[in-house]
This record gives C-alpha cells, structure tokens and sequence, in this order.
C-alpha cells in the first residue's frame, strides 16, 4: 500500500518533496499544504509586511529590487535549466518564474491545497508498532474549522529558516527616537533618501542593502563583528564599517563596542531568523534552542522519529540542489534504500558536528552552516544517495559568497557559463 506523505510548504522544497514524490505513486501519495495562495515560498514577493489579508505573517523576505547573491547556475535542480538567456544574477520574479515552471512541468499543482494552514503535528500509535503523524489543518479563510488527517510520514519544508525575524536585545532602543526596521520587511530604498542609517549586520542580506541604501542615504554605518578577513572592501565611499552596536544612548545616537557613536535617523536589523516550525508539538521529540533543531541526522531526519524529515534546514549553503539531495536522503529512508545506523550512534553523530562547530568557534546558531567549513556534508549526501555531487556548484557559490565581500557593487555584473559536468568559468561585465 503507498504511504501517505504530508509536505509542509509549496517553496522551492517543498515542489521538489511534491516532485519526486508523485513521481512513484505506487509507493507514496503526496499531499502538500501551502498556506499561501501561490507556489514559491519566499520567492513570491509582496510589497506588504507585517500580516497578510488573512491576518496571518508574511512569508517572503524579497524586496523590490532584489537580485538573487548566488549565480542562477549555483541555485538550479541539477535537471530542469533556467532560461538560457537570463542573466547569471536574476531579479526575484525570474526565480519565481522557474519555480512556477518547475510546478507546471511536473504537473503538481494537483497535489497542492493552497490557503490552507498547518497547525499541528504530532505522532500518534495506532497499534503497537505502527506510528502516524496526525496533522490539522484549517483554510485561512475559514479558520474556526479544523480538519486532521492521518499520514504515514511528514516532509517539512516550510522555509522554517528564513520567516521569523530575528532582532537582537539592544540596551536602551526604547529611547530610540528613529525608525528601526528588519530586513524582513524592507521593501524599497526611497524612505531612507538624506538620512544616515545603521545597518546591523554584515553577512549577505547586510551587504546588499547597503549598498542600495547608498545610492539614496546620506550615510550608511554597516555594524558587524565579521573576522578581518571576511571585512567588505570596495563599498561606496559614504559607506563606512563598525564594530558591533553596543546600546543606543540618546534619541538618535548610536554607540558601537569601541566606544563610537553615530547620529542615527534609522536602525535596519540584518540580523537573520529565528529556526520556526510552531506547528510542532512537543512529542514530535525535537527540539528548537538557540537556532540549533536537535536531533537532526544529516541536518534532515528527526532521529526520534526518522519518518519526519526537514529540507532546507541548512543555511550558507546550495539550495535547491541541496534541497534535492535532502529529499533523495528522506525518500530513501523511507523506501528502505538507505539504511539508518542505530538512534544512538546518529545522535553521537551529531553531537559530534555540533561539538566540532562549538570548538571552530562557530556560535551555536551556525550548528547548521555548510559554508565555509563543511562543504563536505554534500559529497556525503550525495555519496549516500548515489547522487552526482554538485561539486561545480559549490564551488561557484562560494566564488559569488567571496565577491560579495571583496566587490558588493559590481559583483551581480558578472556572467558565469557551464564549460563541463563540474567545470565553469566567470566572464567578466563588459561594460
């Protein structure tokens, strides 16, 4: 008999759990719950913030005129191209389009119910011996009427890493007398035209806000506790660095660890998220601190219960050729094709990691960073499920990551072209 299988999310992994999952439906029957009434997850972008018309968060973190930090070649499922014609760095409408393709090739909008919320999930034993996760459900339109479902096993993809902002505790904001903002709601540079801005935070989303602040502010501040050799170079000159924000001491004044301070008219949080899967319940036996979700084996299988899978946990790293390899991991769990070592020896395992991460210096947040240090966990994956290791990949993204930092003006200028099955090269913008 197929198994039933619940996937939480219609985003990119979500599409892709949709995908291979239909693809044998002698042995899975999926169904995915969007909350959403459109495929893409954070990709769909909406100029509102706060809540949607239905009352619930908004999802996306796109702005305006975002375009993608990674080249379209680094961010593809390894089968189903891009346009050929678009350029390497695309506008987030362009991602959108793919994944909208991607959905309409594999024929999965049937699999969908779309506005409609996952509010709980907990296992449950039917008999001795046979676990099911129960899940409830609602439309968000018509909330006061639940419905549960029975399902043999679960593929969370909810983008649980990327939708609730994280805004760090700053002694003295309460005296704060200008506008302060998380990047999950920044939406267009225009309100900060003549002002003097504080972007805290100085990984990619900081980066590039920041230089399109520029082009409007009279001076941005980018406030980060980055290591030297990750500093950002070639900023536009009213661009200056700072070490991290140590209170606001005044109306408008910001005061940084060296003892500092900036006239402030605005505080933008670059700050990143916090790990989000409300849904859960207690007896899922995961748990969620400090960013870490434990115990996850290979960042993907709640080790409690190895038929609830999470894609796209992982941060600094591939996505959707990530996300692919994570689900082939799940899927062969689940067929049997892979066989699983003892619950203790994967929680060993993972200990492990999270310990190596610890004594690199790694805040516990990063327990689920591939990049910079751990880039070999996707020849593993790709090792376990007889997959080709999207080596070509990786090794652009962490080009583009680099020049990020070394050219954050003129980096997305660039074009990168596939010359073999791991092989690439960039071609400089000709201007």
């Amino acid at each position: 008999m197929a198994l039933r299988v619940a996937v939480i999310g219609a985003g990119p992994a979500g599409l892709c759990a949709a995908r291979y999952l239909s693809a044998e439906p002698d042995r899975y029957l999926p169904t995915v719950y969007e909350q959403t009434a459109a495929v893409g997850g954070t990709w769909v972008y909406t100029d509102r913030t706060g809540t949607d018309e239905h009352g619930l968060p908004v999802h996306s973190s796109m702005y305006k005129n975002l375009r993608t930090n990674l080249p379209k070649e680094a961010m593809v499922f390894p089968d189903f191209p891009y346009d050929s014609g678009l350029p390497s760095y695309m506008s987030h409408k362009e991602v959108l389009r793919y994944l909208e393709n991607y959905a309409e090739n594999f024929g999965l909008h049937k699999y969908i119910q779309f506005l409609t919320r996952v509010d709980i999930v907990k296992p449950v034993h039917v008999t001795p011996g046979d676990m099911k996760w129960q899940i409830t459900t609602f439309k968000v339109t018509a909330p006061e009427s639940p419905t549960t479902e029975q399902y043999d096993a679960v593929m969370v993809c909810n983008g649980g890493r990327n939708s609730v902002p994280f805004t760090p505790a700053i002694p003295g904001t309460d005296q704060f007398q200008g506008r302060t903002l998380h990047s999950h709601d920044y939406r267009v540079p225009e309100p900060y035209t003549g002002k003097n801005v504080v972007i805290m935070g100085g990984l990619a989303s900081g980066v590039d806000i920041s230089v399109e602040l520029a082009q409007v502010a009279e001076r941005v501040v980018i406030s980060h506790s980055n290591p030297p050799i990750a500093n950002i170079q070639n900023l536009p000159p009213n661009i200056t660095q700072a070490t991290r924000v140590e209170s606001i001491v005044g109306p408008n004044t910001v005061r940084f660890q060296d003892g500092q301070e900036f006239h402030a008219d605005d505080i933008v949080f670059c700050t990143g998220y916090r790990l989000s899967f409300p849904f859960l319940t207690p007896n899922c036996g995961l748990t969620v601190t400090k960013g870490r979700a434990y115990p996850l084996y290979k960042h993907v299988l709640n080790t409690t219960y190895p038929t609830m899978s999470f894609v796209g946990i992982t941060s600094h790293a591939l996505t959707f050729a990530l996300f692919q390899l994570q689900i082939k991991f799940a899927l062969g769990v689940l067929d049997g094709s892979i066989s699983l070592p003892s619950k203790a020896a994967m929680d060993h395992e993972i200990d492990q990691d999270f310990r190596s991460r610890l004594e690199a210096g790694l805040p516990p947040h990063r327990a689920h960073d591939v990049f910079p240090l751990y880039v070999s966990y996707m020849t593993e994956l790709a090792m376990v499920t007889r997959q080709p290791d999207p080596q070509g990949q990786t090794a652009m993204c962490d080009d583009s990551i680099s020049r990020l930092y070394s050219d954050p003006q003129h980096f997305k200028h660039a074009e990168y072209k596939i010359t073999g099955q791991e092989t690439w090269e960039r071609v400089p913008h000709q201007s």
